[in-house]
């Protein structure tokens, strides 16, 4: 089993969700089952599907799992926009997350192909991948 807390595209991920947290604590009350609840449960996705996928036993079904985590990247981007056209966050704020997201799918897109050239070999993922 593939430890998930070592990886780079976690840890990155994982700060990204974080500053979802703390910025969305600023949102309008209304908000909290709305925009907030929304944003924060696909912040919370993305490291969650990084971490089911390296639990999977081969490269075929983690791919699918860090594939729905890049897809909740991209949610999270749309979801920032929406915060910032409300006027939720500065715009200093969003170029700040949207750098972290760049960085988020520029990380999942690199590990995606990674498995994929896996998956190509037929490869079953040991216990000792960093």
């Amino acid at each position: 089993m593939l430890n998930f807390t070592d990886l780079d595209v976690w840890k990155k991920c994982r700060e990204l969700a974080n500053d979802i947290y703390t910025i969305s604590k600023n949102f309008p009350k209304d908000e909290l089952f709305g925009l907030t609840n929304q944003i924060r449960r696909a912040a919370v996705s993305v490291i969650s599907n990084i971490a089911e996928g390296c639990g999977r036993q081969h490269s075929k079904d983690a791919i699918q799992f860090f594939y729905i985590a890049r897809g909740s990247v991209f949610e999270v981007e749309a979801q920032i926009y929406i915060a910032f056209d409300q006027k939720y966050i500065t715009e200093k704020d969003l170029n700040l997350i949207l750098e972290k997201i760049t960085s988020c799918k520029q990380l999942l897109n690199g590990f995606i192909n990674y498995y994929k050239k896996r998956d190509s070999k037929n490869e079953t993922l040991n216990t000792k991948h960093n």
